[in-house]
């Protein structure tokens, strides 16, 4: 046994296994109470495919007797945002403006209590002294009240008058009584009695057309309560549209549109790659021991360390989702890796002739300390993670506490069940028996010895080809794409077009063209923002823009866009991979001209979502008047901004729309930039007809989808510089979108990553109580660097958010092997070995756990990595990113980390201890 002296208080310390073996059986009794409740945790989550999140936004809707939309400004827009913009907890403020009405759009942090900020807004904007007549509205919205599932409704018929009060009577109301229904809206509908559209009754009919599949229908749609689960609403509709297909005769009811899908196949495949990664770290061990009991006890450390993780995800609330099932994937590698250190430990003393009693209680006061200090640094990286504010805390606050909870439950396995289990399932052997490893490991060691021992002779070549690695990490990532969140092959999208107005007679146009006629602006995103349902843009409802004393006929645009719908259908209909086309010509929200085609694409198919995106932008007619965009389906949805937005802030409206006219051309010519648009460049020779203002200023966006071979980083890098070429004095420019994102999250991540080192750094000198021995440790932490980038390089992965979570998971792994070596030098030294000789020694012996633990976690990864299934693109560049990093600071760390503990001691020399010699 080695002895230890000023490590031995805190090796004593961190010794539970002496405690856990004397109480053996209590041990086994309280894990078996945890298998328990982790099963009865697992059976109560339930399947998300990302965390719960809610925007509060809060709108306030004025409307007024006033002719021009500056006039409005003036006396609606400016008041309300003046009024507004103090409000605790207010993130930003955007409004658009009409001649005549105002839609100031408040956004609040993330745990906003929506109910507080709408009473809170209503008593400010009540107090306002407004414009006489002024009528004002204020709609709180929950982003995640989303649009769960449509179906459209057919009839053999063919007759929709009839088949409208069918659905009324038998359809709508036993759909919107299930649990978890907000509401259900009917699409689609044709008001029979409706009086013909003129200036004294306003716009044309509000309502949408529906059509699937080429064909005239109807649809009802189920908009989710904000705390519902989507699955468990999806389930229940489909359930009682299966009663309902029962009895009703000649009327046909098709999924048309959900969200569930996706989120099942997603849930799934992450779910098999978790289940392959657990198979494969278990496989590794046995080669490296060579014994189905020491193999067992080892594995048995992941279902029970996911099954006590289950516990701590119930008792705050999370699913299971992609960021929770990632974390666990991940993770699986990890969590096997204290015990296979403990059970590595024991075995290797039981090949020197302990019984497995004495080998339990040696080898586990040794470890214990390098177990606990391992495991401690990497909960330090990912607890700051769990504890991250905004948008990105709540996105990642699952994944931080996940593996937090795997981690430290992994470590209680390991520290207290596995000896336990060593001494009952485990043989002693005599001494004199060669085992099967030794003779399969003595060349290798011998090898690595030798090169140990070159290295200690050379530092300078050592140390050198550390920094150079670093060096030439650090050069590549210019050559890496920036992205934000990888582009997802989900086989659904949207093609949202918004086709001209007809003209209106008289002084009604410019009321009407005011309310209707522009595109995608923040307050023509509020139907989206409040539905969340993914049929496209709309704007705010322009009936109140028809109070007007005259009687003129004025034409019905919804057949116009009818008209465009069935062109655009008519070529994506004709793509192979298509399956379903559901289409929706205007909008609830009273927009006629403007429309969506949901495009779902067979489950069986050749190409890829983006690919069939690229072909169709090429394909689409080019109709006169008419714009098109086809969009992604947002998988957090903040509004349905493009992916790509920058915002042209300045008080000159002229200035801004022709800066934002030639950004646009500009771009537009560069490969890979699709469905450019331009949102509240208004100006025009006969007025002003839409002010859009962002934070207490006047803004133009310019937004645009991206090919697929266009990364976000390098997109936004371009847009800026093409953009700064031509804005005028007086304009600056804002990132929105995913492009401002990114950089939060780079940010946050920034300030995260500094945080948990600072964390792993007063872990180590808390637990070593030395502050020179934490350094050797840390050094070993930029040599992961080289391999994550090199393996995104050569995988052509995007370094963004989902890979900077691979570098970070990095952080909290790497130093593992490190400290196994640095503290075993220390406890040999202790006993008496020299310098040289102690690192010698500790080198080869730590060698084999180093090599299971490392093939155990890249094992695990490689399920991941491969990328296959539904949201592969998600967790294929971490796993990617982190099995880059593992091989190289693996192979690095283990003739660095020896060479900088000797420099550093030569620096620095420990005191000598009483004894040694």
């Amino acid at each position: 046994m080695v002895k230890t002296n000023n490590s031995e208080s805190a090796r004593e310390s961190f010794n539970i296994s002496k405690l856990a073996i004397k109480f053996s059986w209590l041990t086994v009794c309280f894990w078996i109470g945890i298998a328990v409740a982790g099963v009865l945790a697992l059976s109560s989550l339930k399947y998300a495919l990302f965390p719960d999140i809610t925007f509060p936004v809060v709108v306030v809707n004025v409307q007024a007797p006033l002719t021009s939309a500056l006039d409005t400004e003036e006396k609606l827009t400016k008041p309300l945002e003046e009024s507004l913009k103090s409000l605790v907890g207010l993130e930003d403020i955007r409004s658009s403006t009409y001649p005549g009405q105002t839609a100031v759009v408040s956004s609040f942090v993330v745990g906003t209590n929506l109910e507080t900020a709408t009473n809170k807004i209503s008593q400010i904007v009540n107090q306002l002294n407004l414009p006489k007549n002024a009528t004002k509205k204020i709609i709180p919205l929950n982003l995640n009240e989303s649009a769960a599932v449509s179906y459209a409704i057919e009839s053999s018929s063919g007759k929709i008058d009839n088949l409208q009060q069918l659905v009324k009577d038998k359809i709508v109301p036993s759909i919107a009584k299930l649990p978890g229904v907000l509401k259900v809206s009917l699409l689609g509908e044709v008001s029979t009695n409706a009086p013909p559209p003129t200036a004294t009754n306003g716009l044309p009919p509000a309502g949408t057309l529906i059509r699937f599949n080429g064909k005239q229908a109807l649809a009802f749609q189920v908009i989710k309560k904000g705390d519902a689960n989507t699955l468990e609403v999806v389930n229940r509709v489909e359930k009682e549209v299966q009663q309902l297909r029962s009895g009703l005769k000649d009327v046909t009811l098709t999924l048309a549109a959900t969200q569930a899908e996706y989120i099942r196949n997603a849930t799934h495949s992450t779910i098999d790659a978790l289940i392959e990664a657990i198979i494969l770290s278990i496989v590794v061990i046995f080669p490296f021991l060579w014994n189905w009991q020491a193999t067992l006890i080892s594995a048995l450390a992941i279902p029970i360390s996911l099954l006590g993780t289950f516990i701590v995800m119930a008792i705050y609330g999370f699913n299971l989702e992609t960021i929770t099932l990632l974390a666990l994937a991940l993770v699986i590698g990890s969590i096997v890796d204290d015990a296979i250190v403990d059970v590595e430990n024991i075995m290797r003393h039981i090949e020197e002739g302990k019984t497995p009693r004495e080998a339990a209680l040696i080898a586990t006061n040794e470890i214990g300390l390098t177990v606990t200090a391992a495991t401690l640094t990497a909960v330090a990286v990912f607890l700051p993670i769990g504890l991250m504010g905004g948008v990105i805390g709540q996105f990642f606050k699952p994944f931080g506490i996940t593996v937090s909870a795997a981690m430290l439950t992994s470590m209680l396995v390991a520290r207290t069940l596995s000896p336990v289990l060593a001494i009952y399932w485990l043989k002693a052997k005599p001494s004199s028996s060669p085992q099967k490893q030794s003779k399969i490991w003595l060349e290798f060691d011998q090898a690595y010895r030798n090169l140990l021992a070159w290295s200690l002779q050379h530092r300078l070549i050592v140390v050198g080809l550390a920094i150079s690695s670093l060096i030439a990490g650090l050069a590549l990532i210019p050559l890496i794409p920036k992205g934000f969140i990888p582009k997802l092959d989900r086989g659904e999208f949207n093609i949202v077009y918004t086709a001209p107005l007809p003209s209106v007679p008289g002084d009604l146009a410019q009321g009407v063209q005011g309310g209707l006629g522009q595109p995608g602006g923040q307050a023509g995103q509020l139907g989206q923002m409040g539905q969340k349902d993914k049929l496209g843009n709309s704007s705010l409802s322009a009936a109140a823009l028809a109070d007007s004393s005259s009687s003129i006929p004025i034409p019905i645009p919804l057949n116009d866009s009818l008209d465009v719908a069935k062109k655009l259908e008519e070529v994506v209909r004709k793509f192979p991979a298509v399956a379903t086309v559901f289409t929706t010509v205007g909008s609830r929200e009273g927009e006629p001209n403007k429309g969506t085609l949901y495009v779902k694409l067979k489950a069986e198919r050749e190409v890829k979502t983006a690919e069939v995106q690229d072909q169709l932008r090429a394909a689409l007619p080019k109709l006169a008047g008419v714009t098109t965009s086809i969009e992604d389906i947002q998988f957090v949805d903040t509004g349905g901004q493009k992916p790509l937005q920058i915002a042209l802030q300045g008080n000159d409206i002229k200035a801004l729309t022709t800066a934002a006219k030639a950004v646009k051309a500009r771009i537009e010519k560069i490969s890979g930039f699709a469905d450019v648009t331009i949102t509240g460049a208004s100006y025009q020779q006969d007025g002003i007809l839409q002010i859009e203002r962002l934070n207490n200023q006047r803004v133009v966006y310019i937004g645009a989808n991206l090919g697929q071979n266009l990364t976000l980083g390098d997109a936004t890098d371009q847009v800026v510089a093409e953009a700064k070429a031509v804005m005028p004095a007086g304009v600056s420019l804002n990132l929105g979108g995913d492009s401002a994102r990114q950089n939060q999250v780079f940010g946050s991540f920034g300030t995260t990553l500094g945080l948990s080192a600072l964390c792993i750094i007063v872990v180590l000198i808390w637990l070593f109580k030395s502050w020179v021995d934490p350094i050797v440790i840390g050094l070993s932490l930029p040599l992961a660097v080289v391999g994550a980038l090199l393996a995104l390089l050569f995988t052509k992965s995007d370094f963004g958010m989902i890979s900077l979570i691979g570098f970070v998971f990095l952080l909290g792994i790497t130093n593992k092997n490190a400290i196994l070596i640095v503290d075993y030098i220390n406890q040999l030294r202790d006993s008496g070995l020299e310098r040289t000789e102690a690192i010698l020694k500790a080198g080869p012996v730590r060698l084999r756990p180093i090599m299971m633990t490392t093939a155990a976690t890249i094992l695990g990864m490689v399920p991941i990595a491969l990328g296959l299934g539904a949201g592969s693109e998600l967790r294929s560049p971490m796993a990617v990113s982190i099995a880059g990093g593992l091989v190289s600071s693996t192979i690095l760390s283990l003739f660095v980390v020896p060479v900088f503990y000797a420099i550093l001691d030569d620096w620095f020399p420990r005191k000598k201890v009483k004894g040694n010699g």
